[in-house]
């Protein structure tokens, strides 16, 4: 029996500029972090030839060809095993449409697991590249790059998109008490909104040509909040995040709605400095910036939705019980 922990994430700024087909002309760039909010992954042997996959159903087959799960069946195509096989997918959050970058994660974990089934360590760098390909590549789905990359390396991150096709990561260097107010003043609260980020996503990216003086301004900002940070500064974090949203809003048709803005609005007339709607937008998970002595009237003012603490996450995905007889 393996478990594989892998985190996920909160995108604070340049998401969207991590598509392929934006950074391969322009170049992009995102300011990221891992959370310790998690997908497990749990794999074992079966005493049978069969495939079993869990997750918020059950599969037993027996060929990969049939698994139904898309990213489990990919990444069993990716790392060559093909039966007598038990897998299953947990996570901290709902299982789906919440920003948080789950779907990178679940891939991230499960190509770790097989490798680890398999007596294989790979490195961080292989694992989000062959997630990216899975998604991206081999199913075609309307995504970027930094999900892939944050969930396998984890961290507090600045990652860049180069037209080459490279992905080239930093930590951020923060002072512990500048990255302890930040991660205290960076509130999480689920919208009840579980939606599919596919169509938001082919709109945008569909968009990218006739928008791309908004990711260009993205970019920008994105910059702007990491010389913010790195110089002790992170209260700037809450105004920049607003203008990023106000200008991620025009991307695609979907990404926000009445209620959503009337629960951003109601924040921000309680005190908060900024926020955004995370992942693709539409619903998922409101991430709001509110400074020391405003942040419980914050909560108060967003009282009908349920608040997610979270701590930055250091570490990317990795084994966390390798029990083998």
């Amino acid at each position: 029996m393996i478990v594989v922990q892998t985190p996920l994430r909160v995108s604070l700024f340049g998401g969207g500029t991590d598509f392929p087909s934006y950074f391969r002309s322009a170049g992009g760039c995102v300011l990221t972090t891992a959370i310790d909010k998690y997908v497990f992954v749990t794999i074992k042997k079966r005493f049978d030839p069969k495939l079993r996959v869990g997750y918020t159903r059950t599969e037993l087959v027996d060929d990969i060809s049939q698994v139904q799960h898309e990213l489990i069946r990919e990444a069993f195509r990716t790392t060559g095993l093909s039966k007598g096989i038990e897998i299953t997918t947990m996570a901290d959050i709902p299982a789906t449409g919440t920003g948080l970058g789950s779907s990178g994660s679940v891939t991230v974990g499960a190509l770790q697991a097989m490798y680890s089934f398999k007596g294989e360590v790979q490195p961080a760098e292989r694992l989000a590249r062959e997630a990216c390909a899975i998604e991206i590549d081999v199913l075609r789905k309307p995504v970027g790059l930094q999900d892939q990359y944050i969930a396998a390396y984890g961290g507090f991150r600045w990652i860049d998109f180069l037209p080459d096709g490279q992905v080239h990561l930093e930590r951020i260097s923060v002072a512990p008490e500048s990255e302890r107010r930040l991660n205290e003043c960076l509130l999480l609260f689920y919208t009840g909104i579980a939606r599919d980020a596919s169509s938001i996503l082919e709109e945008q990216e569909a968009r990218i040509a006739d928008r791309s003086h908004v990711l260009e301004r993205l970019k920008a900002l994105a910059a702007e909040a990491r010389t913010e940070i790195e110089k002790g500064n992170p209260d700037a974090v809450g105004g920049l995040l607003h203008e990023s949203w106000t200008l991620k809003r025009q991307l695609a048709s979907g990404i926000t709605n009445g209620t959503i803005d009337a629960m951003y609005d109601a924040a921000r007339r309680a005190g908060a400095t900024g926020g955004k709607i995370t992942g693709a937008g539409g619903g998922g998970f409101l991430l709001i910036y509110c400074p020391d002595g405003r942040r419980q009237a914050v909560r108060e003012a967003l009282g009908q939705l349920q608040e997610l603490p979270f701590r930055f996450e250091p570490e990317g995905s990795k084994v966390i019980f390798n029990y083998r007889r």
